[in-house]
């Protein structure tokens, strides 16, 4: 997954239910700093997480783009993000 020239926006399902969307070029290592409670603050106090959601942004700035327009959706429309992701991805 670790290529500098590819990032991605991430959406991960707490361990109180809510959502923490954020951008990396090595989503699992990422994720692995959450669960370390390394990662934000945020995920911290809310640990374990784990992913639900994951884009191909191309650049950094197109990632933190699609962050920002992720981070406004309201939790239903966060939601029907993770379900489409899913329906899409029925490998995992």
């Amino acid at each position: 997954m670790k290529n500098n020239n590819n990032w991605f926006v991430y959406l991960l399902e707490c361990n109180d239910g809510s959502y923490y969307c954020g951008t990396s070029n090595n989503v699992y290592k990422r994720i692995e700093k959450h669960n370390k409670g390394t990662a934000s603050k945020y995920t911290r106090g809310r640990l374990p997480v784990k992913l639900v959601y994951r884009c191909e942004c191309g650049t950094k700035s197109e990632a933190l783009k699609r962050e920002c327009q992720i981070k406004k959706m309201s939790r239903t429309e966060k939601q029907s993000l993770v379900n489409m992701f899913f329906s899409v991805n029925l490998q995992w």
